[in-house]
């Protein structure tokens, strides 16, 4: 017995010497791709700040390169917008940077943060130092930021493509095909603008979702256009007859119309950027890019004393445990640590969600309410801060929001499937329920709700929307009577939530973190230098982003690169099975080229 007793300890130690052993080769293993290729920067005496927004994807955070992506040749790399703006700022201030050389094309990133990195742009103009722009395709992103320079080159060369055209969101309704394969979903709402489910119940829109999403396409271009007017001396009346009567053929067609400066190909341009530099030729030319300036020029401040928290609410509020979004549990637990973190003094809380989980925001609300009673809390909005978005930062000190930020959306809304006629008439299978109470299959999706089940479910909903207009009620000081006009599920561009008081002023997230560090200061000087700027939740490192592709996988959706994409990003976690949960959530996404 004592030989066996060894034998099996023996075996037991061996096993874990061996998986111990085995970790830490894989550990350094994928320590060794993660580094691979990888060497510090360095900052020539004399250099242009290089944008190639072609190569570069502006993001809500930065977040690193996954090697093993980039080797399928995907493009995983996120430069934050607040990283960037940050080191435009530090390059306006740096004598190393000469100028800005931007190339636009083919520029991502969402509405707000394009706005947001043209206003850094327009900002280093203002300094004193130039900007320059090339085009060779030219988007409406693309163009908007190209408009924030002095001047504008563009390809001599046709065979470009011109994408420059208008913005545009395409709604799809799918109760036919429900209809011909025998799903009714039914819809408990409340308010009229709530179109979240309507792609479900109806063939086309209803006229209050085309109503307020004219008004909000309308006034994302207005800001966009009214800009772009103003940079090229041109009127925001004359741009859009350019476009709608599809004047814009050719590059000389830019030219004529006052829309670039100068036809250049590339050997020319790289001509004039050797004169903006004071060089005699290209060679002595010295560029760095806006990434590896990050790298050199965004560093933790060691040596302050206080701190400013960044919190990224980006993605959907949902329950569960993914990192990629907002869990609601996780980020309670984020909070509550902020809120006990002496050193940090400030927090902005950046809004970048469309919205989701009723149970998720209000766990995060009630955490960002007992963290405002000790430390200032700045709400920042990108992209989306509706529905559920709102909820969560309504109540904060001061709102900034972007022109092209959409917010609102201040309804809710359940969906309950019921497949009987897809079952009995066209799979021809019969169900039959035991319960042990009258309505016990009221979420099965088995059959239809009976009159008192949709009263019972829409007394739900009506309950949740008085509480959510009582919150933005508190949080804006505004009545309930003001908050529910302008509210019954409508969504607005940030432009129009200022005038509606449901924000407090046009600003960037550097705007948010500079009124913060004015907030959190004992002596209000807002001397940003002399704080650290932390951000939540971390990025995940090299290595995590590694492992979490080793044990993941890859999910592709069959709407992916389709018209289709936006839609299935606001539905993808919608389930069937959760039938009866409430959520705040818009009904779509909006990406702009």
């Amino acid at each position: 017995m004592k030989d066996f007793l060894k034998m099996t300890l023996a075996a037991i130690v061996g096993f874990a010497v061996v998986n111990i052993i085995s970790f830490l080769f894989i550990s350094m293993l994928l320590g060794a791709i993660a580094s691979f290729g990888k060497t510090q920067p360095v900052m020539p005496a004399s250099a242009i700040l290089k944008i190639d927004l072609s190569k570069t994807r502006i993001g809500e955070q930065t977040q690193e390169e996954n090697p093993l992506v980039s080797l399928q040749g995907g493009y995983s790399s996120v430069t934050g917008i607040l990283d960037a703006t940050r080191a435009i700022r530090h390059a306006a201030e740096d004598p190393s940077v000469k100028f800005i050389y931007m190339k636009p094309d083919l520029a991502t990133g969402g509405m707000a943060q394009i706005e947001e990195l043209r206003d850094a742009i327009s900002d280093f103009r203002a300094s004193g130092k130039a900007v320059v722009s090339y085009l060779e395709n030219p988007t409406n992103a693309g163009y908007y930021l190209a408009s924030a320079s002095d001047k504008i080159y563009m390809t001599s060369h046709l065979g470009g493509m011109n994408l420059l055209s208008g913005i545009s969101s395409q709604m799809f309704f799918l109760k036919d095909i429900l209809d011909k394969l025998g799903v009714n979903v039914q819809l408990i709402r409340h308010g009229k603008f709530k179109s979240a489910g309507e792609m479900y119940t109806r063939s086309e829109s209803s006229d209050e979702n085309m109503a307020q999403s004219q008004e909000l396409i309308d006034a994302i271009w207005s800001s966009w256009t009214d800009e772009i007017a103003s940079s090229r001396n041109i009127t925001a009346e004359g741009f859009n007859a350019l476009l709608d009567e599809l004047k814009l053929v050719s590059p000389e067609d830019f030219k004529e119309n006052g829309l670039v400066d100068e036809l250049l190909s590339q050997e020319q341009l790289k001509q004039k950027l050797t004169e903006y530099f004071g060089a005699e030729n290209p060679e002595e030319v010295s560029a760095i890019s806006l990434e590896d300036y990050i790298t050199l020029s965004v560093t933790p401040n060691l040596k302050a004393k206080d701190k400013i928290a960044v919190i990224y609410a980006h993605g959907n509020i949902m329950e569960g445990g993914d990192d990629t979004q907002v869990d609601g549990d996780r980020f309670s637990q984020i909070i509550a640590d902020i809120r006990k973190n002496d050193k940090i003094k400030s927090v902005v809380l950046r809004v970048n969600s469309p919205g989701g989980s009723v149970l998720a925001s209000e766990k995060i609300r009630n955490e960002l309410m007992l963290l405002s009673e000790t430390k200032p809390v700045i709400a920042s909005y990108g992209d989306y801060a509706a529905s559920g978005g709102y909820w969560i930062s309504v109540g904060s000190n001061q709102i900034f929001t972007n022109n092209s930020t959409i917010t609102g959306s201040i309804g809710v809304f359940s969906m309950i499937p019921d497949f009987s006629k897809t079952l009995n008439d066209i799979a021809h299978v019969n169900i039959t329920t035991v319960g042990s109470n009258k309505h016990s299959d009221i979420y099965s999706g088995f059959r239809a709700l009976s009159s008192s089940e949709k009263n019972y479910m829409q007394a739900s909903i009506e309950d949740i929307y008085e509480r959510f207009t009582t919150i933005v009620s508190e949080g804006r000081q505004v009545s309930r009577e003001y908050v529910d006009s302008v509210g019954q599920g409508r969504v607005w561009a940030g432009s129009d939530a200022i005038e509606l008081k449901l924000a407090d002023r046009k600003g960037t997230i550097m705007d948010a973190v500079e009124y913060a560090a004015v907030c959190g200061s004992e002596n209000n000087d807002g001397d940003l230098n002399k704080w650290d700027i932390v951000e939540y939740p971390k990025p995940l490192t090299t290595i995590e982003l590694l492992l979490q592709s080793i044990g993941a996988g890859s999910s592709v959706s069959v709407f992916d690169n389709t018209p289709l994409e936006g839609v299935a990003n606001a539905f993808e976690n919608w389930k069937a099975s959760e039938s009866g949960k409430i959520y705040a959530r818009l009904p779509y996404e909006i990406v702009i080229q």
